[in-house]
């Protein structure tokens, strides 16, 4: 059966972009780190985690903020785009107010624009025996969370202080987690839990 993950990169304080974060500067100013896991790393623990996140996501969810940077011209492109160098082309569930004109980006888009439910019940129909991956942003793993549509939350950790940016627990209630799982690597430490409900 498809489970329901959030999974995002938080930095040790909380912060899931830098200050500045949008298309020109997608995880914010002097941000990069956050993401080395994912982009820069050769530990087997992380290398080994990203394939297996990629191997399992039959659908993605994110959220506008999200789809601005990664369709924009400093984007994903053919050698870097979802996990990473690992380019998986799951479809894409897109929560916004309101569709864009056009995509860059020759993916299976869809674009929602009431709610994170009614994204989640899509991604599901699709994924098949797969899982469906909140991808974020923060506030959209927030949404997820307070429509209790989050059935394990995946937060890889990574070792920065970025002192401001977007937080990923900002107005997200009170939630009991369950752990499941902890991978430690040299560039992050990867924890997986189950939202309790």
């Amino acid at each position: 059966m498809s489970r329901v993950i959030a999974d995002i990169t938080m930095s040790l304080d909380g912060f899931v972009t830098g200050p500045g974060a949008g298309p020109e500067a997608g995880l914010g100013l002097d941000s990069d780190g956050l993401h080395a896991w994912a982009i820069d790393s050769d530990d087997p623990v992380d290398r080994g985690l990203l394939e297996e996140l990629t191997a399992a996501s039959g659908a993605v969810i994110m959220g506008r903020n999200t789809f601005d940077v990664i369709d924009g011209p400093r984007g994903w492109n053919e050698e870097m785009g979802y996990g990473a160098d690992q380019v998986g082309k799951p479809p894409f569930f897109v929560l916004t107010g309101a569709p864009p004109g056009r995509t860059r980006l020759p993916l299976d888009w869809t674009f929602v624009t009431d709610g994170p439910a009614s994204a989640v019940r899509q991604a599901l129909a699709v994924a098949g025996d797969k899982d469906v991956y909140i991808m974020g942003g923060g506030a959209t793993i927030a949404a997820c969370l307070e429509a209790g549509v989050v059935d394990r939350l995946r937060v890889h950790l990574s070792p920065e202080l970025l002192g401001a940016g977007t937080p990923l627990f900002a107005g997200t209630g009170r939630h009991r987690l369950v752990q499941r799982d902890v991978r430690v690597s040299r560039v992050a430490t990867h924890v997986l839990y189950d939202v309790s409900r």
